[in-house]
């Protein structure tokens, strides 16, 4: 596999017109240490699915049905977070004890909401999402493909499912892994250097994700970074990140431009 390009992005906001576009400027030739791409992990609302808000109506909703508090949520910025973190937050701003056995509580009913929410079967897949997928795995020395997501791995399942693209992961970093993001891409690296029963290094993993979250939390792993301005950011407010990559959405890049292949 030939060591990939690391490709530049130029943001161009024409005031006359407020689309947002993207134009590739010249390639820059790759570092003789560059990695080929092992592990490519996804986030997973905005990035892979919208889910027609489903995540943050189960949310109000099983908060309301485990303490009683109603419009528990009207408070808390969902974008980017952990669902440990915010349950930890909706606590605080509404006075209720946080505690594991009220954190159990609260996601039993969570999951019962989602599933009434994705019955609906609103939004689905991003532009590109699938072609992706499918382009990584048709790869003649494909990299494992995994999540890292702020979903507990319950709801990241149920979603995923929703739209059948579950079994297309191997594995994940989940809420359950840790509140803070930072710690369950760390999980998600240690699980796939077990997967792939060695010690992966941060050039050899790629990061995909809709937030500045996503971002910093790839580069704690010392990860490849692709922002995708399909969810929680704009395309200017991903580029301030300096992330490797980023697009508008999945349909701009392709795995040559990622894997070098």
């Amino acid at each position: 596999m030939s060591s990939p390009w690391k490709i530049s992005w130029l943001v161009i906001v024409d005031n006359n017109n407020p689309t947002i576009q993207t134009q590739k400027t010249d390639a820059v030739a790759p570092s003789a240490e560059t990695l080929p791409v092992r592990l490519v992990l996804f986030d997973i609302d905005g990035t892979l699915v919208s889910t027609g808000g489903a995540g943050v109506k189960a949310f109000a909703e099983a908060f309301e049905a485990a303490f009683g508090v109603p419009d528990a949520t009207e408070k808390i910025k969902f974008a980017g977070r952990t669902d440990y973190s915010l349950f930890r937050e909706l606590c605080h701003w509404n006075e209720v004890e946080f505690s594991v056995s009220n954190r159990e509580l609260f996601f039993e009913n969570y999951l019962g909401f989602i599933d009434n929410h994705l019955s609906a079967n609103e939004g689905g897949p991003f532009p590109g999402v699938e072609q992706m997928l499918d382009d990584l795995a048709a790869l003649p020395d494909a990299p494992v493909i995994g999540l890292l997501t702020g979903n507990i791995e319950a709801g990241a399942k149920r979603k995923l499912s929703t739209y059948g693209l579950w079994d297309r992961f191997a594995f994940g970093g989940f809420a359950n892994d840790n509140e803070d993001r930072n710690l369950i891409a760390a999980a998600a690296l240690a699980k796939g250097s077990e997967y792939l029963a060695r010690p992966l290094e941060g050039g050899e993993i790629v990061v995909i994700g809709d937030t500045p979250k996503d971002v910093a939390c790839g580069k704690y792993i010392g990860a490849r970074t692709l922002g995708v301005a399909t969810g929680g950011a704009s395309l200017e407010e991903l580029v301030e990140c300096t992330p490797d990559w980023a697009v508008p959405d999945l349909t701009h890049l392709s795995i040559s431009e990622i894997c070098g292949c």
